[in-house]
């Protein structure tokens, strides 16, 4: 089709004023034509979009299925891992905490052998004076003193 015969469409079909004689054109009918085969087209386009639309709904349906099921088993994966990750996890702490208490006791122990020596230097000594005061509380006279 040119672009005159296109044009000529928009064209009246006869000058204003009185009619002329002869039969006026039925565009409609030439308009129905000419498009109906573009119409038709465009009708199994749109049945071809639909299927295309219900099969994309389809493939995300099992898309959107696949990723719930692959997360369930990561979920799954995780929560059986993690005991072990936690037990790795605190083991740095735990032996840091070991040592703490390891060199606690080691002051604690060292702490008290000072004491028990310093008690077994001092023994004699407070069991001279404890035995003084306790003969001296008797009203007996202590060997080492003089009357």
């Amino acid at each position: 089709m040119s672009l005159r015969d296109f044009l000529e469409r928009f064209r009246p079909a006869g000058t204003p004023g009185a009619s002329a004689t002869g039969v006026p054109a039925d565009r409609t009918a030439e308009r129905a034509a000419e498009l109906e085969p573009a119409l038709a087209q465009l009708t199994d386009v749109q049945h071809e979009a639909a299927r295309i639309r219900a099969s994309a709904d389809e493939a995300a349906t099992a898309v959107r299925q696949d990723a719930a099921r692959e997360a369930a088993e990561l979920v799954a994966a995780a929560r059986e891992r993690a005991p072990e990750i936690r037990r790795q996890a605190a083991e740095p702490v735990l032996r840091e905490a070991r040592r703490e208490a390891d060199a606690l006791r080691a002051a604690g122990d060292l702490a008290a052998s000072a004491v028990r020596e310093r008690g077994r230097e001092r023994m004699p000594d407070l069991v001279v004076r404890a035995v003084a005061d306790a003969l001296r509380l008797a009203g007996i006279p202590d060997e080492g003193e003089t009357p």
